[in-house]
């Protein structure tokens, strides 16, 4: 190999691991802060999940919890309210749609803010207002208690407690199961679910319990689509969509997460992982945390 050859062959290597460094430096190995929201008033039940509406520049946080059983007095709504606060952080209004919210996102198809309830799979039996339903703002972002149908149950969600990602481009979901490595792929319009994604939890160094149970989020970023909460080790876990191990992004090590936020407290919008903290603040605080560049 004469020299030009091996200059050639030495800048071909350089550049080739320089493109590698910048595939994998998407993923910052330590999260930054992009926004605390403190909760303004008490939860009417679980701090469940957020979303981000852009067009009013407000967050939305939503509560999860059963309905009471019904009687001739009372129906079985839930209690459960959604909140609105700015993007800032401040408290603009609280409102009852009515429903046990799993998950709430924002649809950039429909142009709504909708939420999928609990058991919205029929996993756990029947029940009133589980579904998909889009949930009414006014034209300034304050939440309201009106809302409409989309769908009702689906058992391509799996699990019950499922707290489905959105990914607006292909119109389908991403369903983690509870205490397992899988994630059930939805398309809303079939009754079976159409793909199944089984997360690497090994390359990632965690077992199934290490982690947010029925959450993970969908990015929207190619390679990068699915992040989950490793709670126990404090770090957001990055994985492709095929469930290959990608990154892990430290979170804080002062922050203080408890056995809830392997079940709610979590969300992701505005490209930022959500988690809840209970204990800041008179309510407890959203964090909201930048994984990837």
């Amino acid at each position: 190999m004469n020299l030009y050859q091996k200059l050639l062959t030495s800048t071909f290597i350089t550049s080739a691991l320089f493109a590698n460094m910048s595939l994998q430096a998407q993923v910052l190995p330590e999260a930054t802060l992009g926004i605390k929201i403190p909760l303004a008033t008490k939860p009417s039940t679980r701090p469940m999940t957020v979303a981000y509406v852009p067009d009013v520049k407000r967050y939305y946080i939503a509560d999860g919890g059963l309905a009471p059983m019904g009687s001739e007095l009372e129906a079985p709504i839930s209690k459960s309210q959604i909140h609105a606060y700015d993007d800032t952080g401040k408290y603009i209004n609280s409102a009852k749609p009515g429903y046990d919210n799993r998950s709430i996102y924002y649809n950039t198809n429909t142009k709504k803010l909708e939420t999928i309830t609990y058991n919205i799979s029929s996993d756990a039996g029947f029940s009133p207002n589980t579904g998909i339903y889009s949930i009414d703002i006014s034209d300034t972002g304050e939440v309201k208690e009106s809302s409409t149908e989309i769908m009702q149950f689906n058992p391509a969600f799996g699990h019950s407690n499922t707290m489905p990602s959105y990914d607006a481009a292909n119109k389908r979901y991403f369903a983690k199961q509870g205490r397992s490595d899988k994630v059930f792929i939805v398309d809303p319009k079939l009754r079976e679910k159409v793909g199944e994604v089984t997360l690497d939890l090994a390359k990632a160094k965690v077992a199934f319990d290490d982690i947010s149970d029925c959450f993970v989020a969908f990015t929207g970023v190619k390679g990068e689509e699915l992040i989950l909460l490793d709670v126990d080790h404090k770090a957001a876990l990055v994985f492709d969509i095929t469930g290959k191990f990608v990154a892990k992004s430290e979170l804080p090590k002062d922050l203080k997460l408890h056995a809830q936020n392997h079940f709610n407290g979590l969300g992701y919008a505005n490209d930022m992982l959500f988690v809840y903290h209970d204990s800041e603040g008179e309510f407890g605080t959203y964090y909201g945390f930048k994984v990837m560049k």
